[in-house]
C-alpha cells in the first residue's frame, strides 16, 4: 500500500494519502484533507536506513563527520553534542536530563566553565567508566 505525503498549494498543510495500489496513486486525484483544495503539491517522503552499531561508530570516528566544528565555540560543542546523541540512537541509553541540560546551555553558547561554576555536580556521573577504571582525560 503506497503511501504519498503531499503540501496543499492553498492552506500550505502537509498530509498523507494512503493508496491502495501504485496505479490508483497513480492516476488518483489528490484533494487535501483540510481544506479540499486540489492539485497539492507531491513531496519526497524522508526514508529512514538501518544501520548497525560498528557502521553508526566508524561515521562517527570519520574525520569529515567533525564539519564546522570548533572546539573553542561553545554553540560548536553543543550542536556536536548533540548529533552523536542522534548517532547514538536508542542504543545509547538515556543520557539523563543532566546531559540534556549541558547540550542546551552549550547549544545556548553558554561557555562550559561558566556551566560547570552555576551548576556544580551538573556533569557529575557522566564521564564514569566504571569499578576500578579512571576515566578519560
Amino acid at each position: 500500500m503506497p503511501i504519498y505525503e503531499y503540501r496543499c498549494s492553498q492552506c500550505r498543510r502537509r498530509f498523507s494519502i494512503f493508496w491502495r495500489t501504485y496505479s490508483e496513486a497513480a492516476e488518483g486525484d489528490p484533494t487535501c484533507r483540510y481544506c479540499g483544495a486540489s492539485n497539492p503539491q507531491r513531496l519526497i517522503s524522508r526514508v529512514r536506513v538501518l544501520r548497525s552499531e560498528e557502521s553508526r561508530m566508524e561515521s562517527m570516528a570519520d574525520p569529515s563527520a567533525l564539519g564546522d566544528f570548533d572546539e573553542n565555540d561553545p554553540k560548536s560543542i553543543g550542536r556536536f553534542m548533540r548529533k552523536m546523541m542522534g548517532e547514538m540512537g536508542d542504543e545509547g541509553g538515556d543520557l539523563g536530563p543532566e546531559f540534556e541540560e549541558v547540550v542546551d546551555r552549550l547549544e545556548a553558547g553558554q561557555d562550559p566553565e561558566a556551566i560547570e561554576r552555576e551548576v556544580p555536580g551538573l556533569a557529575e556521573g557522566l564521564g564514569d567508566t566504571g569499578p576500578g577504571m579512571e576515566p578519560d582525560l
